[in-house]
């Protein structure tokens, strides 16, 4: 199995969400990560959020009003670098995506 990243989210109303994102792989694949870099929309504050919790995965939780390409940096334990693209999608009650 290939690391990917994978998301959750909930909408809160008046087009806002609570959304996670974190890394996905077999267990002998994420204890060989040392932390992940998050790579956001330049809008947020603090685009770039390094988060080197294993024991969650490396999740990142934040909130957010729209659809994005985040860039994820894994960074491995022998130094080596792993770069992931994320397509956040963040949607409706009613299944339809935000259109941003």
């Amino acid at each position: 199995m290939a690391l990917s990243i994978q998301q959750s989210q909930k909408y809160l109303g008046s087009d806002r969400w609570q959304w996670s994102v974190w890394l996905d792989g077999t267990p002998e694949e994420l204890d060989f990560v040392e932390y992940v870099t998050y790579i956001l929309h330049p809008t947020f504050h603090d685009p770039v959020r390094p988060v080197g919790d294993r024991t969650t995965n490396f999740r990142l939780s934040t909130s957010g009003w729209g659809t994005f390409t985040m860039h994820v940096n894994v960074m491995h334990r022998d130094g080596q670098e792993t770069t992931i693209e994320h397509n956040l999608v963040l949607l409706y009650p009613d299944g339809k995506p935000t259109l941003v």
